[in-house]
């Protein structure tokens, strides 16, 4: 299926691995000051389209999939993270690099077809609504 990409796809991202991110989550829930903020990034910036064509790339897939859409309206440019606090508070730090990561991820996505469909075609959401909804 087509990737569709917003405008340029030079939009600037902060990626980072999900584990990573749960680490963190884990280290506010035990470290954390009450009321605080702190930020969790993957000290990794990279523009969207670059992500989908190192995506395509490890799939072996064509960037002939790409597909330019119009921009969203107020899309912004870059979102940047400063995690520094995270690092001097709490100890906190990513521990995987992008390319292992995004490589897990994708290995991850590839072997868990079945969940995805799931997820994606809203099914998740009916056993939701039926187990805790509609009691």
């Amino acid at each position: 299926k087509p990737i569709p990409v917003y405008g340029d796809g030079m939009q600037i991202r902060d990626w980072i691995y999900v584990e990573d991110h749960c680490l963190g989550i884990l280290a506010i829930l035990e470290r954390g000051e009450p009321g605080e903020v702190y930020n969790l990034g993957g000290n990794f910036e990279l523009p969207n389209l670059e992500l989908v064509k190192i995506v395509l790339q490890q799939l072996g897939k064509s960037e002939d999939l790409i597909s330019f859409v119009k921009d969203r309206p107020g899309h912004d440019r870059r979102y940047a993270m400063d995690c520094s606090k995270a690092l001097k508070q709490l100890g906190w730090q990513p521990i995987y690099d992008f390319n292992s990561a995004i490589s897990k991820t994708i290995e991850w996505n590839v072997s868990h077809k079945a969940w995805l469909e799931s997820v994606t075609s809203g099914e998740y959401m009916e056993y939701y609504q039926r187990q805790y909804i509609d009691r």
